[in-house]
């Protein structure tokens, strides 16, 4: 009887230990340090065209078999593990700065993103890798992912390897300082006079990045394009912004490669 109970104890708790592996296995989120490790390794600053960018070296980040095995990874992993709004929000903004960088190792040497394309095609409408199975576009992961999460913040963390994009984070972000990391990167965007937002108080003008032009809708309800950016500023700027007859202008964009 000793016997039999003992066994059948060890078949519990055998049976406890699946069911606690299998439970965690399933809401595993995805991990992104080898994009952390990529980012740390072949990105650094440098001036392009006269503005201050992190910069990638493409070449290298092509031949990093990390880089192949991270899209490789990307391929098998269930989706159905992303569970929370902010898991599936940090996962598709790693997710598209990863296709991204795609996108211009599988057709380097190219000057911009956009020759990635085709002349009947955009390259946000190009398949730029496989996520959960399923070939995705750069469009997809924007437009019908990541702009429905009501979230403006996106649009300062995703980059679509241009110069006048927002930078290249260096470091993957993650679930557990994903607000602190998008609040840094809104900060840091609207401090480069060259590409994220400049005051011309004497002209009573704020120049700003076409971004907040083309996505201006996904601003409105949380006030608008200024009034939510100039939370991201200092007293000084803030005051300038609340002027009621201040004039928007919107710096061209460059659609030079954020590398070499």
């Amino acid at each position: 009887m000793r016997n039999k109970s003992f066994i059948q104890h060890l078949q519990s708790v055998a049976l406890g230990v699946f069911i606690v592996f299998g439970v965690c296995s399933n809401s595993e989120a995805f991990d992104f340090s080898d994009w952390d490790t990529l980012v740390k390794k072949h990105v650094a600053p440098k001036t392009v065209d006269g503005v201050l960018i992190n910069s990638v070296d493409y070449p290298s980040l092509k031949k990093d078999p990390i880089f192949s095995d991270l899209v490789s990874r990307l391929n098998s992993y269930p989706l159905e593990s992303l569970e929370s709004e902010k898991s599936k929000l940090n996962f598709w903004i790693n997710v598209y700065n990863i296709l991204a960088a795609k996108m211009i190792t599988d057709h380097y040497p190219i000057e911009s993103i956009k020759d990635a394309g085709s002349l009947f095609t955009s390259v946000w409408k190009q398949p730029a890798g496989k996520v959960g199975g399923k070939e995705r576009t750069l469009n997809d992961i924007e437009h019908e992912i990541l702009r429905k999460m009501n979230e403006p913040r996106i649009h300062v963390a995703i980059v679509c390897a241009s110069v006048s994009c927002p930078d290249l984070r260096l470091e993957a972000y993650t679930v557990e300082k994903l607000n602190d990391q998008l609040d840094d990167q809104m900060e840091k965007f609207l401090q480069s006079r060259e590409k994220g937002m400049r005051l011309d108080e004497m002209k009573n003008r704020i120049y700003l990045s076409s971004i907040f032009k083309w996505f201006k809708e996904d601003f409105e309800g949380k006030g608008g394009v200024l009034k939510y950016i100039s939370q991201y500023v200092s007293t000084e700027k803030k005051k300038v912004m609340n002027n009621s007859k201040l004039k928007i202008s919107y710096m061209d964009y460059n659609w030079k490669i954020n590398g070499r």
